[in-house]
C-alpha cells in the first residue's frame, strides 16, 4: 500500500463553502451552519483505509470531548464509491453508527469539495478560526498503524485548544499520512 502525506496547504486559507449530504440523516450540511463557532474542523476520512480504521475510535473519542465546546466537526468521505463500495453512504453509514459518531459524517460524490480544500490522503485535517482560516493542517498524532504508538489526538488537540483559546496554533505541524484519495477519473490532482 502506497501511503500519501496531506498537501499541508498555505496556513491562513479560507475554508472553501460545501454542502454536502449527511450519510445518516439525509439532510444537506454546509459551512454556514457552523458560522459562530468559535473553531471548525474538516476531515477527510474513508471507511477502508487502515489508517482511518487505526484513528477512528481516537477521532471519536476527540468528537465526544469537544461535544458542547465552541467548535464544529465534520468529517467527509469523497472516495469514488463506483469505484471502492466500501465508500458508499450506506456503508459509510454504518460505520458512523459503529464508531458512535457525534458529528456529521458527509459523502462528497461530486469530489470538488475535496479538490477545494486541497484533500490528498485519508485522514486529512483541515483545522480553522473563527474567521474560517486554516490554522492548523496535518497529523493527529504520530501513531500510525503498526507503530506502537497509542493514538492520542495531541497534535491536533493541541490545535483545537490554542484556537479556542485564542492563543496562536504553533506552526510546527507534520503532516498527516495516510491511503491517498479514490479519485474519480479526471479528477486526479495535477
Amino acid at each position: 500500500m502506497a501511503v500519501t502525506p496531506s498537501l499541508m496547504i498555505a496556513l491562513g486559507t479560507l475554508a472553501p463553502a460545501f454542502s454536502l449530504p449527511d450519510v445518516s440523516s439525509g439532510g444537506a450540511v454546509s459551512l454556514d451552519d457552523y458560522k459562530t463557532n468559535k473553531a471548525m474542523l474538516v476531515v477527510f476520512v474513508s471507511r477502508h483505509c487502515p489508517y482511518v480504521v487505526h484513528v477512528r475510535e481516537g477521532l471519536a473519542q476527540l468528537g465526544r470531548d469537544y461535544a458542547g465546546k465552541d467548535i464544529g466537526i465534520v468529517a467527509i468521505s469523497a472516495n469514488d464509491a463506483s469505484a471502492y463500495p466500501d465508500d458508499a453512504p450506506g456503508k459509510l453509514k454504518e460505520m458512523a453508527a459503529q464508531a458512535k459518531f457525534t458529528f456529521p459524517l458527509l459523502y462528497d460524490e461530486s469530489q470538488k469539495v475535496a479538490i477545494a480544500y486541497g484533500a490528498r490522503c485519508t485522514p486529512d485535517f483541515f483545522l480553522f478560526d473563527k474567521d474560517r482560516k486554516l490554522v492548523y493542517r496535518g497529523q493527529l498524532d504520530d501513531s500510525r498503524p503498526g507503530s506502537g504508538v497509542p493514538v492520542t489526538g495531541k497534535d491536533l488537540r493541541a490545535a483545537i485548544d490554542a484556537v479556542l483559546a485564542g492563543t496562536p496554533v504553533s506552526q510546527d505541524q507534520k503532516p498527516s499520512m495516510g491511503c491517498n484519495i479514490k479519485w474519480k477519473p479526471g479528477n486526479e490532482p495535477k
